[in-house]
């Protein structure tokens, strides 16, 4: 019986890998979105990092690339346009540690030459409309603590988008762009929103805690978000709070995407 057990467990990985190798980043299509209809032609905007080291110290970093290409993919399989841009335009840095081609996402963009070209070449959210975009994304990775917030053209789109009906969403380090993001009425976008991002307790048992400028978790409670985490670090976990979206680690990047689409449809619980 044990061995049974054992062949239809090996049966189901084989299965699943099988699966996966096929995944297409924006494949299969979804038929008749109603996310898609409900954007009435307004576009989605990633944000990634073009801060290339933890400050003085010689180590690299940049964006996460599984946070762009597993974000992306979501919204792409609902027939959204994606644009991708980075504070000022700078040219994206990638986080060498991310450089994962096993992952079949990453694989399938990354040998996208037109999607390579996006994330290579951002556009300078200086230059962007508001209007133009139903949702903006901050794409994580520890690039992002430096680059993210010092950006005063990204704070600026990121709260008009949303007061103009837009969704602002963001994983992992990415909720760092959303640290000085102010609403005309004066107050941060984040007070009194539940809100996650990369926890203290990973940060330290990820080794980073001597190299980063600050704790995402205390920075975020310290401007007024509800802060909460799962139960296990590196666990899956997003959080919808109206039309702010965010997921606290790496592996939260779907699911921040399939949350964004159901508050684009109107599903969101």
């Amino acid at each position: 019986m044990k061995q049974i057990l054992t062949t239809v467990v090996m049966l189901l990985v084989l299965l699943a890998t099988s699966c996966a190798k096929k995944q297409v980043v924006g494949e299969p299509s979804i038929a008749n979105s109603p996310a898609l209809q409900a954007a009435a032609g307004k576009k989605i905007l990633i944000i990634v990092s073009a801060h290339p080291r933890f400050g003085d110290h010689a180590e690299k970093t940049g964006y996460w690339l599984s946070e762009v290409t597993h974000f992306y993919h979501v919204l792409a399989q609902h027939g959204f346009q994606i644009d991708i841009a980075s504070p000022e335009g700078k040219p994206s840095v990638m986080d060498p540690a991310s450089y994962d081609l096993s992952d079949n996402l990453n694989q399938t963009f990354w040998g996208n030459p037109e999607l390579k070209q996006k994330l290579e070449q951002p556009l300078n959210p200086t230059k962007l409309q508001a209007r133009d975009y139903a949702v903006i994304y901050f794409a994580g990775g520890h690039g992002t603590m430096w680059d993210f917030p010092a950006s005063d053209s990204l704070a600026h789109l990121a709260a008009s988008i949303y007061e103009q009906g837009g969704i602002v969403s963001a994983v992992c380090h990415g909720p760092a762009g959303l640290l000085n993001i102010k609403l005309s009425n004066g107050e941060y976008l984040i007070k009194g929103k539940r809100v996650t991002g990369f926890a203290n307790l990973e940060e330290k048992l990820a080794g980073k805690t001597g190299l980063v400028p600050y704790l995402l978790e205390d920075s975020l409670k310290e401007k007024g978000g509800i802060y909460s985490r799962a139960f296990f670090p590196f666990a899956s976990h997003s959080i919808t709070d109206n039309r702010l979206v965010t997921g606290q680690n790496p592996g939260s990047a779907t699911g921040v995407g399939e949350q964004v689409i159901a508050v684009l449809a109107g599903t969101s619980k």
